[in-house]
Formats: structure tokens, C-alpha cells, sequence
């Protein structure tokens, strides 16, 4: 028998100059990129925590802490293929990954596709089991005045019961 279990994710980080942006496992060009140990990827790492959160599997700084210097500068692509192992060894099965990023910029709808085929690649689904969504927030908050940028995700994994 099996069960379904859903997990939310969030993450946000402040926008600095000198680092590629990259968002979903794409590199976007602009004239700041997001600050973090890893490469700070949003959308990635709330995805990462809506899956190990389904899992009751903890947190995404349990599994990667900040304080390992192995996860400095780490693909948080690799950080959901690694993921994705660590639910599969649990007999768990990736459903679906539903993720919205709230940037004010640049513009993330041309990136979407792409985002969506690195996502699936990096989790082992299918491309129509991932969802990215852009959305702004009209100027309001740290990501309407530019500061950074955050992603809220949900993810519905099967597991033995």
C-alpha cells in the first residue's frame, strides 16, 4: 500500500552584485545575482524543502548546511538530483513539483521552459510534472524594491506506508 504526503517550500536571497542569477537551473542575464553559499538558486531550494518536508526527511540546511565548505558554491541542481536519491532510497516516488518565483526582474517567462526541462531533469520526472510560474509582487516588499528574490514550492511525493 502506498500513501501520498505533500510538502511546502520557501526560500528567498538578497540580490548582489557579482554573481550570475541564476533561477531554476538557468542562468539569466542581469546585473545582479542572488547571494548564498550554494548558487543560491530559489527556485531549486524551495523545491528542495517541499520534498524532503513530504518526506519528513527535514530541511534543506540539514542535508546541506552552510558550514560544509563541500557545498560552497554547489549546483542546486545537483543539490535535487541528491535529493531525489535520498527519497528513492526511502521508496519514495516524485508526483509533480509546483514552484512560483516572486521577482519584480528581470522578466522570467521567457525562461520558463527551460527551467521546467532542467527542474524534471534534476528530479528524474517528467517535464509535465514540473510547474514554474513567475509573479511580481507591483513593487511592493524586498522583491517589489529590488532586493531579492523568493519562490514558494509544493511537491506531492508517493511513499510505502
Amino acid at each position: 500500500m502506498t500513501a501520498f504526503r505533500a510538502g511546502i517550500g520557501y526560500d528567498a536571497h538578497r540580490l548582489v552584485a557579482g554573481r550570475p542569477l541564476i533561477i531554476g537551473g538557468v542562468t539569466i542575464p542581469h546585473d545582479r545575482g542572488l547571494a548564498g553559499h550554494s548558487d543560491a538558486d530559489v527556485a531549486a531550494h524551495a523545491i528542495a524543502d517541499a520534498l524532503l518536508g513530504a518526506a519528513g526527511a527535514g530541511d534543506l540546511g540539514a542535508h546541506f548546511p552552510d558550514s560544509d565548505p563541500a557545498n560552497e558554491g554547489i549546483s542546486s541542481l545537483e543539490i535535487l538530483r541528491r535529493i531525489a536519491s535520498i527519497l528513492s532510497a526511502r521508496g519514495c516516488r516524485i508526483v509533480n513539483a509546483d514552484v512560483t518565483v516572486v521577482a519584480e526582474a528581470p522578466r522570467l517567462g521567457p525562461h520558463i521552459p527551460a527551467m521546467r526541462r532542467a527542474l524534471a531533469a534534476a528530479l528524474g520526472i517528467a517535464e509535465g510534472d514540473v510547474s514554474v510560474k513567475a509573479k511580481t509582487t507591483e513593487g511592493m516588499g524586498f522583491e517589489g524594491a529590488r532586493e531579492g528574490i523568493s519562490a514558494h514550492a509544493v511537491a506531492l511525493i508517493e511513499m510505502p506506508s
